[in-house]
C-alpha cells in the first residue's frame, strides 16, 4: 500500500518529469508560456493543441474532488510528448454533472460543481475558436469523464460543418472519444485478465478509477481510507471496490490511454483537410 507521504513525493516527481516536452525540454503546457513564446512555438510547427476536460465531482471518501482535472492534465502532457509538436491548453474543470435543483447524481454530494450542457458546449466552442485564431491547425478535445462525451462530439461536428465558412478554415476540431473509450474497454479487459471482477473494477471510484489516479496524481488518493476500510457502496458515492487498487495497475491504464490516443490523433492529423 502506498503511504500518503510516498504518494506526495511521487506526485511531485511526476510533475517535475512532465515539466518539459520531448523536444529540447520545452514546456508543453500553454499556460506555462508567454504570449511571444507561444507565437514562436506555433510558427516553428507546434500546431496541434490538446484541450483537456476534467470535472469537479465527488468520488467517495478516498478520491479528491479534482481527480478528473489532475488526471487529464497529466495524461494530456504524456500524449503531447508522445506526439511531438503538440501543446496542452488549460484544463476545463466545470462540466455538466446533472441537475442542481433538485440535486441528482453526483450533485447529491458536497463539492460537485455542475453547469448546463449549453453553457459547457459554448465554452468548448469558444475555446476551440480562440486556439484556431492564434494559428493552431488541429484542436483535440480530450474528455476524462463519460457524462459529456456526446457534448464533445456535438461541438466538434458543429465547428467542422462551419469550418469552410469560418475565418480559420484550415483549423480542425476533433473529439477524441478514443481517450475515454479505453477506460471502458481495453483497460477493463486488462484488469479482468489479471483476475479482477467487474464489480470490483467498478464504474466510478472503484478499483480502475482509483488505480488510474494513483498512477497520475497519487496525492489525491486517501490511501489511509483504503486497506482497512469496509467496502464502500453507492450510498458512499462509489460504484466498485477500490481497496486493492495499486499504482502498478493504474500504470497499465495510463499506457493504454496514452498509446491509443497518440495513435488515434496521428491518424486524424494524417487525414486530408
Amino acid at each position: 500500500m502506498v503511504t500518503t507521504t510516498e504518494a506526495r513525493r511521487a506526485a511531485a516527481a511526476a510533475l517535475l518529469a512532465l515539466a518539459g516536452s520531448a523536444h529540447g525540454g520545452e514546456p508543453v503546457e500553454l499556460d506555462a508560456l508567454t504570449s511571444p513564446e507561444l507565437r514562436d512555438r506555433i510558427a516553428a510547427g507546434d500546431t496541434t493543441v490538446l484541450l483537456p476536460i476534467g470535472g469537479t465531482e465527488q468520488s467517495g471518501a478516498h478520491l479528491a474532488l479534482g481527480k478528473h482535472n489532475a488526471r487529464v492534465r497529466v495524461l494530456a502532457q504524456k500524449i503531447a510528448q508522445g506526439l511531438g509538436h503538440t501543446l496542452v491548453a488549460p484544463v476545463l474543470a466545470y462540466v455538466p454533472e446533472g441537475s442542481i435543483e433538485p440535486p441528482a447524481a453526483h450533485m447529491r454530494y458536497a463539492g460537485t460543481v455542475s453547469i448546463p450542457e449549453a453553457a459547457f458546449e459554448a465554452v468548448l466552442e469558444s475555446a476551440a475558436k480562440s486556439l484556431c485564431h492564434h494559428g493552431f491547425r488541429d484542436v483535440v478535445l480530450l474528455g476524462d469523464h463519460g457524462g459529456y462525451q456526446r457534448n464533445l462530439e456535438r461541438v466538434a461536428d458543429r465547428l467542422e460543418r462551419a469550418r469552410p465558412r469560418s475565418k480559420q478554415p484550415a483549423c480542425r476540431t476533433h473529439a477524441l472519444l478514443d481517450y475515454y473509450q479505453v477506460t471502458q474497454g481495453a483497460y477493463v479487459e486488462a484488469l479482468r485478465a489479471r483476475g479482477f471482477g467487474t464489480d470490483e473494477i467498478g464504474t466510478h471510484a472503484g478499483l480502475a478509477d482509483t488505480a488510474l489516479t494513483l498512477a497520475t496524481e497519487p496525492a489525491l488518493v486517501r490511501t489511509d481510507r483504503l486497506g482497512r476500510a469496509p467496502k464502500p457502496g453507492e450510498r458512499d458515492g462509489v460504484q466498485g471496490d477500490p481497496r486493492r487498487a495499486t499504482l502498478a495497475l493504474g500504470q497499465v491504464g495510463v499506457d493504454l490511454i496514452v498509446d491509443t490516443s497518440v495513435k488515434a490523433i496521428r491518424q486524424r492529423l494524417a487525414q486530408p483537410r
